[in-house]
């Protein structure tokens, strides 16, 4: 069974650490900022700059794959900016939101795997308030990933992460967010790349259950604001997709209860991937 975790590490050196005593084969790393020197020295992480471009404020983090066993071989994909990017390399948006890695299993079967980070944006000056977005940042990622599919059922793909938007409701009920919101989710359907969750039962729900969740939401909470604690947490913004023919052999869990959280504002997300051979 291939071991992988989607984790948003807020900056936090302490998970880094974390990491090098965790069962894992490989993890998605999101706002990732440079190792020191001593984890460095443990880990094998793609080779982009620490660094996310695009925006106006200094972002020293990153998306990241970090191959944490030698069970699997990883090939990582150097990212391009899409006014320079080759026909043969990643064409990124925004370089430091995705990151992506073919892996290649003990059998000789590949999969491409995707670190997704879908950053928060600031509306246009002229726009009314002080709102902030990410949706816009997720299409992106979406119109990067496209250069990876073909067809329904082609390649192996796996593309976890920190999306900051939510599922199957809009904050504080709205229902225009709502509506923004889940043209990511059939975005990502209808390019063949199948939600995968975490959704209960796997991984706990949010309690007291918060006023702006649907009563029929699955729904874990995987990120809690500064005013909270993992055991008050009520937002799920991280996500698993998976292309259509692996999804079958895909299982996706929140470690989201107090003592398994972790040392970043959220939690890890467990994917595990059943051999070939196992499903069949």
């Amino acid at each position: 069974m291939l071991k992988l975790i989607s984790w948003n590490i807020g900056h936090r050196q302490e998970a880094r650490r974390y990491l090098l005593d965790i069962d894992v084969d490989v993890a998605l790393l999101q706002e990732a900022t440079a190792p020191p020197a001593d984890v460095a020295r443990k880990l094998e992480i793609d080779p982009e700059p620490w660094r996310t471009s695009g925006a106006a404020r200094d972002r020293p983090w990153r998306a990241a794959v970090v191959r944490l066993s030698t069970r699997v071989a990883v090939q990582w994909l150097e990212a391009k900016p899409l006014d320079t990017a080759e026909p043969s390399e990643l064409a990124v948006s925004r370089p430091g939101t995705l990151a992506t890695a073919i892996l290649t299993l003990p059998s000789g079967e590949t999969l491409a795997v995707f670190s997704m980070y879908a950053l928060w944006e600031d509306p246009h000056h002229s726009a009314d308030g002080t709102w902030i977005y990410a949706d816009s940042s997720a299409h992106r990622l979406i119109s990067d990933l496209s250069a990876f599919v073909g067809q329904r059922k082609r390649r192996r793909i796996v593309a976890a992460g920190d999306l900051n938007i939510l599922c199957g409701y809009g904050e504080q009920g709205s229902e225009y967010w709502a509506s923004r919101y889940a043209t990511v989710f059939s975005r990502m359907s209808a390019l063949g790349l199948e939600f995968m969750g975490p959704q209960a039962p796997a991984g706990r729900q949010a309690n007291p259950w918060p006023d702006e969740l649907p009563r029929t939401s699955m729904n874990v909470p995987t990120y809690h604001t500064n005013h909270q604690a993992p055991a008050t947490a009520t937002r799920q913004l991280d996500f698993v997709f998976a292309s259509a023919d692996l999804a079958e052999r895909v299982s996706v869990t929140a470690l989201n209860k107090p003592d398994q959280w972790g040392p970043s504002d959220h939690c890890r997300v467990k994917i595990d991937i059943q051999d070939d051979y196992e499903a069949s």
